[in-house]
């Protein structure tokens, strides 16, 4: 499912034009990268949660030459599901 499908459902369900569901996930979108940007951890009930980590600097190695490299530091995020979307992909 894409942003389109996203907007398309959204529309349907809640009996608004596609702009305006565009224009909720949009806004939905931008507070919750705000908010991870922030170094806050999102819930979305039913759904799970998303949380920003850091991940260490490693060691790597070059694919073609396999000479070690450095990989380093970088904020990235995490997704832990709910038990209420576990069990629904369970069911």
């Amino acid at each position: 499912m894409n942003k389109a499908d996203l907007v398309n459902c959204l529309a349907e369900h809640e009996g608004v034009s596609k702009a305006q569901a565009e224009q909720w996930l949009d806004t939905l979108t931008k507070y919750v990268m705000g908010a991870l940007c922030c170094g806050h951890k999102v819930t979305l009930p039913g759904l799970g949660h998303l949380e920003p980590v850091t991940r260490k600097e490693r060691k790597g190695r070059k694919p073609r030459t396999g000479g070690e490299i450095d990989i380093q530091a970088k904020r990235s995020v995490k997704f832990q599901p709910g038990k209420a979307l576990k069990d629904a992909l369970t069911a």
